[in-house]
This record gives structure tokens, C-alpha cells and sequence, in this order.
């Protein structure tokens, strides 16, 4: 490795005398690394150090300049065409000379031309090396060393465009968080806007200020699959000033474009999650989009933080301004808002964008969100109901796009019955869960368990588990309408960043009729085209056993709905679902946010879930199961015995998690709910095997 880590290679000098000769090595050593570099051009470091019998013998050759370290060269002309052609005929042929006059030819005939070594060594030969070396001495060729920069965003098609006057409530929000940006205090602020709002306009218009004001700014999106399309609106915003970093990179394009980053070359940089440690100067503001995503809480492997809290306290330390954006936000930043602790920002209209005669296109506010046609499913065999049949059929036939939503994630074992109940906890208000191997159910907050029932508690009907995943989904829309073009997005069919831009691009040139898609579907993609959004089935996730199920389902459905009709076309939305009467489904009728939440903070209070008491998940985890399980015993044992001493400290289970054995490892897990559950933690000492999850998002 050459010298801050970077791949290198090693080549012979040029001009320089023979390997070894100036007492760097034993010359028959010296005449081994020549021969080699002679017969294939550059070569690794480490091959180098093999061949020369330690990387001493290498590093005298490099200081006596028999070889150099080669970062990416280019090669120039440096004198007049007609001088090289006369310098030309000067040569005797030699082998050397003979493709050193070539060389000079070939850039003769191009003055402005300028080669990397490589492609000299390739069109040259062996005696490129040589000739090179004759005409840097003659200083008829200049080489410079240039940054190769490997760039993520090369394969994008980026148009500029001017940007959109600010309408309705659009003003007063960016307003306001212009002037926290000019306050420079770390302010943060909750801007809650309906989808299809123009919460991005916001955003831009913002950063715009902060550049203006000589700041930069970074941008975090939930998933890599969304760096594409935000990546393409702020690019046609900041051209050529935009970064990206997140994991979907290479090696090498995540190297420099955090050195890029750091030496300033972006007013703004995009990314996942990990981009919020992004090394931005200047830093004047922090976007977090789509901001109540679980996605943005690193839970495995550590270190485990979340990146929301992370920004706040960047935000403290460089009084950058940071804003919250969503359309649904997560309990925690809804009850700070209404507590005041918070500032929030509304948009409640969407922005429709509508064509003129004239071929401009005008936006307008818009009073209407999609409307959304809850059907019972209770007692049906088939994936599609007659209205999500009837109604793709007809989106196909205008020639429009759908969106069919079906979240596989939410497969964790519970147990239905035909009219939709489901066993649930009787103190924590989720559902139970079925324990691998089946025999009983589980209520992995407070560790209650009971037997499995032979008949639902409710109806005295069978109780069953649903199986139903994506890829039926799209195997039932080939049967109904063999001529749609269907493809299908989830991890199964998009793990690579090309896959994840190759879907979306397809979907915005109408090559795809049909989407069906997991969570991926469900965030920040604009498709006008996009009338119907079906939602196969919308209780796996209210019944995972999470004591954030309700909120993360109506979260999801809400997200999912609002890509429904976001141009000049009316939108639909149908949600098949077995809990029609559940208070996520009842608000999602009505796009009802703020309902939600008082209801669903009522029961959190009543028993001391977040954000009225915050939560860590201790996870035990040992081949053998006795041992696991003795393990978490012990440790529920001592963490008892310290939290005596300390006030308002509760510690519940052990009990295996609903993933209870991963990877041949039995898993046990404890909770401790606290005020701070650092206080308790601070005293005890946690043997090899045991994870703790501070304000864990997910207890599976």
C-alpha cells in the first residue's frame, strides 16, 4: 500500500540505472524485480516485496529511484507540433528511439493531447518505458501525477433546471429554517409535510440559503435505493456539486469521496445513514428525510447508534440548523412537538403539478390526498379482491403505472384467525408470538407466555399463520394480466446500487406496468405515472409482536399511499386487510396523522413505553441452549440486585427473542425500562456474548 492506504503499483524508473546498482540489493534480486517490471509494467507492492525477499529490498530500490510508487501519470506534449516532427527525423532508429519517435508522433498529431502511463505502456510496448524516459530527458514529454477520482455519480444523466418559486405554506417553512441557519445555534426542527408536498423544494431552497451564506449542507435518506432519485433533484440544483457516501459504494469510490468531501469540493452530500459522519466543513445544515425510517438506527453489528441522534448532537457542536422531514412522524419527535420542545413546520397540501397550453408546467396546491378504499378480507382465499382486480385492470388499460405493496419483513410467527383476531398480551397491548418450535406463545416485552390455543379466544375459529410474499404476488398478476409487464423490488431482486437505479429508471420510462415491491416501494419516489397503489395485505405488520407495530404499519401504509397521484392524475388507494376496525387502519382512511398518535400514545403511557420511559435489549447469545439460557438467568439475577438501589428501573424477562436461534446460536434477551437505563447498566459487567442496544427500534 503507497502511503494514506491507497492500492498502489510499482514500476521501474525510467531512466534510472539498473535495479540494485546503486547498492539498494543483491543484484541478482535487482535483476529479478527489473525482469519483471520489464515484462508486465506496474505490479502490486506486496508481489514486489515477494520477489525482492522483503519489503527492506523494496524500499531501497524506491530510495535509490530504481522504482517509483505510480499513482494515475498523464503524459504531455511539451513543445510545438512542428518542432516534434523535426526532432523527429533527428532520431537514429534503435529500438527506444524508434518508439520514442512514435510517441512523439502520436502526440504531434494531438497538441492538446494528454495519455495516462498505462495507455502509453499498452500501445507501446516493452520499449515504452525507455522512450518515455529518452523524452522527459530531452523535455520534449511532461508527466504529472493526477488524481484518478473514481466517481459514483458518472453514469448519471443530470439536466439543470431553475428552481420553482415557493407556494402556500412551502414560504414560511423555508423561511423559518433560513433563519435558523443565519442563528447558527443548532436549532432543530420537525417539518411535517403530506406527501407530495414539496417537502424537497423545501429542502433545496434551504440549502441554496446556506450556500449563499458560504455553509454546506448534508442530506440523509432511509435506504440506498433512494440515493438515486434524491441524488438526480439536488444534482440538477448544485450540478457538479453534489456528493454521495453511503455502503453501496466501492472501496475506492468511498475513499475519494471522502477525501473529496473533506477538502470541500461539495455543497451538499447525500446519503444513508453513516453519511451523517460525512467530514462536511462549513456545515449549515442537516437534512433528515423521511425522518421516522427505523433504517436510520444501526442495531447489528456495532457500533450501534442512530443517526438521528447523532445529528443533533453535530448539530449542538457546529450550530448547524437540522431539519426533520416527514410525512408520518415517529412517536418520539410527534410527542416532542406537541410538548413544545420541538418546533414543528406544516404543509398540509400537496403541490400539483399541472401542464399548461403554452408546454409550461404550472404548480398549484392541492387540497385532495388520494383516496384510500379499506377492503375486508376477512374469510378470502385469493391474494386480490375483486376492487384491487378490477381496479389494476383498469389502470392498465388508461396506461398507467401501480404500485402493488406487500411487506415480506413482516413474516415473524403469529398466529390469525379467519375473522382477523389475534392472541394478544393481556399488560402490553401486542401480539403474541409463536415460539420456534411451536408449542408456545410469547409476549417478548414483558416475557408472558401461555400455550398455543387449539381455537381463536375470540370467535372459536381456526386459528392459521398467513404465507404470502412478493413473489406470489407477482406470479398472480402474470396469471390475471399475462400481457402487463410486471418486475418485481425487494432484496431478493435489487442488493446492488445498479440494480436499485436500473428498476427506478425503468419505472420512470414506463417499461414497467406493474410494480410489486416491499418497504423499497413505499419512500420518496416520484412517478407520475403512478395512479393505484395496492396494498395485498396490511396486517403482517400490525402483528409482529413489537410493541411499535401499530406505529410502524401505519408509518409504512401512509408512506405507501402517498405515491398514488402525485402529478396531473387522480390517485387510488386500496388496502386489503383482516383488522379493518384497528386504529392504524382507521387512520390511514382518513391520512388522520395526528389521531394516530394521541391515540397511540394513550396506551404507551398507560404502560411506560417510549418516549415516556426509554428502553435497552440486553441479547445473550451461545451454541448451546441451556447454557444461553442460565446465561440470561444470571444476568437478569444481577441486574435485579443493582436496580434495588435505583428508582423507577424495571427489568423484564428473560425470554427468547422471536428470531430465537440465529446462526446455530440460542439467543435469550432481557429489557431494561428506565428513565435512563444507563444508570443500571453503568455497574454491571457484561461477560463475551451479551449485546445491549440502547433505545433499540426493533426487539426482534
Amino acid at each position: 500500500m503507497a502511503a494514506g492506504g491507497r492500492p498502489a503499483a510499482a514500476r521501474g524508473a525510467g531512466g534510472g540505472s539498473a535495479p540494485g546498482g546503486g547498492g539498494g540489493g543483491p543484484p541478482r534480486r535487482a535483476r529479478a524485480v527489473q525482469a519483471l517490471l520489464d515484462a508486465a509494467g506496474p505490479v502490486a507492492i506486496d508481489e514486489l516485496a515477494r520477489i525482492a525477499r522483503g519489503r527492506p529490498a523494496v524500499e531501497t530500490l524506491i530510495e535509490d529511484g530504481d522504482v517509483e510508487i505510480d499513482g494515475r501519470g498523464l503524459v504531455s506534449l511539451t513543445l510545438s507540433p512542428q518542432e516534434a516532427v523535426d526532432r523527429i527525423r533527428e532520431w537514429t532508429r534503435t529500438r527506444a528511439q524508434d518508439a520514442a519517435a512514435r510517441m512523439l508522433e502520436r502526440f504531434a498529431a494531438e497538441p492538446e493531447l494528454s495519455l495516462p502511463l498505462g495507455e502509453l505502456a499498452r500501445e507501446f510496448g516493452a520499449a515504452a518505458r525507455d522512450a518515455l524516459a529518452m523524452l522527459r530527458e530531452e523535455e520534449l514529454l511532461t508527466v504529472e501525477e493526477v488524481l484518478d477520482r473514481r466517481d459514483p455519480l458518472r453514469s448519471l444523466e443530470i439536466a439543470t433546471r431553475p428552481p420553482p418559486e415557493l407556494i402556500g405554506e412551502q414560504r414560511p417553512a423555508a423561511r423559518a429554517i433560513t433563519e435558523a441557519i443565519d442563528r447558527a445555534q443548532g436549532e432543530a426542527l420537525l417539518l411535517v409535510g403530506v406527501s407530495g408536498s414539496g417537502k424537497t423544494e423545501v429542502y433545496l431552497a434551504a440549502l441554496q440559503h446556506a450556500v449563499e451564506q458560504g455553509k454546506r449542507g448534508i442530506v440523509l435518506v432511509p435506504e440506498i435505493a433512494l440515493t438515486v432519485p434524491t441524488v438526480s433533484r439536488f444534482a440538477e440544483r448544485f450540478p457538479g456539486r453534489v456528493g454521495v457516501l453511503h455502503s453501496g459504494l466501492s472501496e475506492g469510490e468511498r475513499y475519494d469521496e471522502w477525501h473529496a468531501i473533506a477538502g470541500g469540493a461539495y455543497d451538499v452530500v447525500i446519503g444513508s445513514r453513516s453519511a451523517i459522519f460525512a467530514p462536511q466543513p462549513d456545515l449549515g445544515l442537516i437534512v433528515i428525510d423521511e425522518a421516522h425510517e427505523w433504517t436510520y438506527k444501526q442495531a447489528d453489528p456495532a457500533p450501534r447508534y442512530d443517526a438521528r441522534t447523532v445529528a443533533e448532537r453535530i448539530a449542538e457542536l457546529s450550530g448547524a440548523a437540522l431539519v426533520f422531514g416527514t410525512a408520518t412522524p415517529d412517536a418520539e419527535r410527534w410527542h416532542a412537538a406537541a410538548e413544545g420542545s420541538l418546533r414543528r413546520l406544516d404543509l398540509p397540501r400537496r403541490m400539483r403539478a399541472v401542464r399548461q397550453p403554452d408546454g409550461t408546467t404550472q404548480v398549484w396546491p392541492d387540497e385532495g390526498l388520494p383516496e384510500v378504499e379499506i377492503i375486508d378480507v376477512r374469510g378470502q382465499r385469493s391474494l386480490f379482491s375483486g376492487e384491487l382486480a378490477q381496479a389494476l385492470g383498469e389502470t392498465l388499460d388508461c396506461e398507467e403505472q401501480a404500485l402493488l405493496f406487500l411487506n415480506r419483513r413482516g413474516l415473524a410467527g403469529f398466529l390469525l384467525c379467519p375473522r382477523g383476531h389475534s392472541p394478544a398480551c393481556a399488560s402490553c397491548d401486542v401480539s403474541l408470538t409463536l415460539h420456534d418450535p411451536p408449542g408456545r406463545l410469547v409476549c417478548h416485552q414483558c416475557s408472558r407466555s401461555r400455550p398455543v390455543p387449539p381455537r381463536c379466544p375470540e370467535c372459536e375459529g381456526p386459528l392459521r399463520r398467513a404465507r404470502a410474499g412478493t413473489q406470489a404476488v407477482q406470479r398472480e398478476v402474470r396469471n390475471l394480466y399475462p400481457t402487463a409487464r410486471v418486475e418485481r423490488w425487494d432484496r431478493d431482486t435489487a442488493r446492488r446500487r445498479e440494480q436499485h437505479e436500473e428498476i427506478f429508471g425503468r419505472m420512470q420510462r414506463h417499461e414497467i406496468d406493474v410494480l410489486v415491491g416491499t418497504q423499497m416501494i413505499a419512500k420518496g419516489l416520484d412517478l407520475p405515472l403512478v395512479t393505484l397503489v395496492g396494498v395485498v395485505l396490511a396486517d403482517y405488520g400490525l402483528h409482529s409482536g413489537d410493541f411499535r407495530a401499530r406505529e410502524r404499519t401505519f408509518q409504512l401504509l401512509e408512506q405507501v399511499a402517498g405515491r398514488a397521484g402525485r402529478a396531473d392524475r387522480q390517485g387510488r388507494v386500496i388496502v386489503q386487510t383482516l383488522s379493518p376496525e384497528d386504529p392504524a387502519i382507521e387512520a390511514l382512511q382518513t391520512h388522520d396523522v395526528d389521531g394516530f398518535f394521541e391515540d397511540e400514545l394513550t396506551w404507551r403511557a398507560e404502560y411506560g413505553y417510549p418516549p415516556f420511559q426509554r428502553l435497552a435489549r440486553l441479547v445473550f447469545s451461545h451454541a448451546r441452549g441451556d447454557y444461553a439460557a442460565e446465561e440470561a438467568r444470571r444476568m437478569s439475577a444481577e441486574l435485579e440486585r443493582v436496580a434495588a438501589g435505583l428508582p423507577n428501573i424495571e427489568v423484564l424477562g428473560p425470554a427468547p427473542p422471536p428470531l430465537a436461534r440465529v446462526r446455530g446460536r440460542h439467543r435469550w434477551a432481557l429489557l431494561v425500562r428506565a428513565p435512563d437505563p444507563a444508570e443500571l447498566l453503568r455497574g454491571v459487567e457484561f461477560p463475551s456474548g451479551w449485546v445491549v442496544d440502547i433505545d433499540p427500534l426493533t426487539l426482534g
